[in-house]
């Protein structure tokens, strides 16, 4: 897993974003959601990636449900979160939660959309038990790696990233 769309740097939470941040409404991310996720990837990425997402997300996560989001303004989708929680994979418990992709369109981003679904994925997570959450970030990826440390993720814990190359 990994976080692959480059996200936004929270700038300062001003009178406007505030204003901006009350009228989000964070949701469960459904099948319905996909073109605008795809859309917002494009952007993002320079690349339509339909078939990944839609793979990614046609399969409901029912025991978890609340750990892929969406944020949306006036009716539209403008930012997504997909997460989830270890199935004791490489001998990790089920209190682990992994964040695998966030993404904000970039009309939307330095405004807080990012922090806010963040912040209600934890909330999600903690409520059911997780008590440590990972990602994995490009290490010149500044702008993620910034954005995930002003969210209060450090780095450390007992795993390494390990990586073989077959040429």
């Amino acid at each position: 897993m990994r976080s692959s769309n480059r996200e936004e740097i929270e700038d300062g939470e001003g009178p406007m974003e505030e204003e901006f941040l009350t009228q989000l409404k964070i949701r469960p991310l459904t099948i319905w959601d996909l073109d605008a996720i795809v859309e917002i990837d494009r952007k993002i990425l320079g690349k339509v990636r339909r078939d990944y997402w839609k793979k990614k997300i046609e399969i409901p996560d029912t025991q978890y449900p609340l750990s892929c989001l969406v944020a949306e303004h006036e009716g539209k989708v403008i930012g997504f979160i997909v997460g989830e929680v270890s199935g004791w994979e490489f001998g990790v418990p089920d209190t682990v939660g992994w964040i695998s992709t966030i993404g904000v369109d970039p009309a939307y981003q330095h405004k807080g959309v990012a922090k806010k679904l963040g912040q209600e994925f934890l909330n999600n997570l903690k409520t059911i038990g997780v008590s440590v959450v990972y990602t994995l970030v490009n290490w010149s990826d500044w702008d993620l790696l910034k954005f995930f440390r002003a969210m209060g993720f450090t780095r450390g814990g007992d795993m390494i990233n390990l990586e073989l190359k077959i040429e």
